[in-house]
């Protein structure tokens, strides 16, 4: 079995397994108490801080542990907008952050506070001018990912750092996906980031809160972390991600090349492989080990199945599961295909044999999907001189399917006017006019969903 979704969680690394059995018979203790068991925890809990510290880029004394990623990101949001609420209470985000991002920017909005959310380009990025435009002067805190979980984009936090560092604004950095390859670089004020995604155990986050920066901590007064980290420290999984950071670290440059190559030799073969594909997220600006792309008349739940009878664990981004029926928040603000999508993201080691058998499984993968998925018969009429197709009711990538069998039905410049309910089609049917030539003239209300209008240029 070939395990492709590091980008989710990256296998154990053995120095982490070998760190987390060691620590186990000395880490249990106390590390608050004096005696000597206590004592020998606080080593140990020290010396990770430090560890973590260093590769980090901070003062031991600004890092904390927490029990999660996602639990640093909601106490550093959280945190950071009550240290400064005299300020005021707008927050900045980008339209492509993690949902634990998303989620307290949610919880901010529902209490009073303003949010911003910047948007991005096709590639995923954002533009710094975006971020320096939405400052204003009651704003608490920005928020930007190092890169993007699902396409693999590199955002430009040092330029938006800057910025954010000029008009007094801390800058709260999610690096969950790039802490493995290296320290973040810019002038931020807050970082996050969690163990399993750099192969360390689960149940362990960062938060760093710089020097400085007002921040005040929500919840129960605790005295453990700082008061930042509510509980008892889980000593044992703590150091194997100290460790286990360390060790990446160290193997970093080199498997990034490696790694590079062979997410190249992805992007590069699959449109060749497999027709009707598009490649996303930035080709150039991107970390080593992720590549995505999608798959027009393709149903990602069945095609992940697929994969995965053919012994490739990869992940999706796409909207056509059967437990969500609408599109990846991130697909959705890059404006790209999103039916079908697949995310390879490759973990440390692995092989080059096992990539290449991936690309000589995939194109029968997708075949064999659009076999299963068929072409249903379209229920058209013509009023008007427009063809109209009901795809009312049905999922992705089904009126995409009943589009691309009509449009040769209408003389060129004519219409197709796709009635359909999926949230889905509103960025697929645009998606599908770009990479066929065909023209997107716009979307209309209708009596049920919404009409999309698409004229026939060849």
């Amino acid at each position: 079995m070939s395990y492709f979704d590091a980008a989710s969680a990256a296998p154990l690394h053995p120095v982490a397994r070998q760190a987390l059995l060691a620590s186990l018979d000395e880490g249990w203790a106390d590390p608050a108490r004096l005696y000597r068991e206590g004592r020998r925890a606080r080593m140990l809990l020290d010396a990770a801080r430090e560890a973590a510290a260093e590769a980090v880029g901070c003062r031991p004394d600004e890092l904390t542990f927490t029990s999660s990623g996602t639990t640093a990101v909601h106490a550093g949001v959280a945190g950071v907008l009550a240290g400064r609420r005299r300020v005021g209470r707008h927050l900045i985000v980008s339209a492509v952050e993690h949902s634990s991002v998303l989620h307290s920017a949610d919880v901010h909005e529902r209490e009073g506070g303003s949010v911003t959310q910047v948007a991005v380009g096709r590639t995923g990025a954002v533009e710094p001018s975006a971020y320096a435009d939405a400052l204003r002067p009651d704003t608490a805190l920005a928020c930007l990912q190092s890169a993007n979980h699902e396409v693999g984009t590199v955002q430009p936090v040092v330029e938006v750092a800057e910025l954010c560092r000029e008009a007094g604004v801390p800058l709260l950095v999610d690096a969950a996906q790039s802490l493995g390859w290296g320290p973040v670089e810019g002038d931020w004020s807050v970082l996050t980031a969690s163990a399993h995604k750099w192969g360390g155990p689960s149940g362990v986050g960062l938060l760093v809160v710089r020097k400085g920066v007002r921040f005040a901590p929500q919840g129960p007064a605790d005295e453990r972390e700082s008061g930042r980290a509510a509980g008892f420290e889980n000593i044992p999984a703590v150091v194997a991600a100290a460790a286990s950071l360390r060790a990446v670290r160290v193997e970093a440059d080199r498997e990034a090349v490696r790694l590079r190559e062979l997410t190249e030799r992805i992007r590069a073969r699959v449109p060749r492989l497999v027709p009707d594909v598009e490649v996303v997220g930035d080709p150039e600006r991107r970390l080593p080990g992720i590549v995505t792309f999608s798959c027009l008349y393709v149903d990602g739940e069945t095609l992940l199945h697929e994969l995965d009878r053919a012994g490739f664990s990869v992940s999706s981004g796409s909207s056509c599961t059967s437990s969500t029926l609408t599109p990846s928040h991130v697909l959705k603000a890059m404006g790209v295909l999103s039916e079908g999508n697949v995310r390879v993201s490759l973990p440390f080691g692995a092989a080059a044999e096992d990539v290449e058998r991936f690309l000589e499984v995939l194109p029968g993968a997708v075949a064999g999907v659009r076999e299963k998925l068929g072409a249903p018969v379209a229920e058209t009429v013509v009023r008007e001189d427009v063809l109209v197709v009901d795809s009312l009711g049905k999922r992705c990538p089904i009126p995409v399917i009943e589009l691309a069998k009509v449009i040769g039905d209408v003389p060129v410049g004519g219409l197709v006017r796709v009635l359909s309910d999926d949230e889905a089609a509103r960025l697929d049917i645009p998606a599908w006019c770009e990479m066929r030539g065909q023209e997107y003239v716009g979307e209309e209300p209708a009596e049920q969903g919404a009409a999309y209008l698409v004229r026939r240029v060849s």
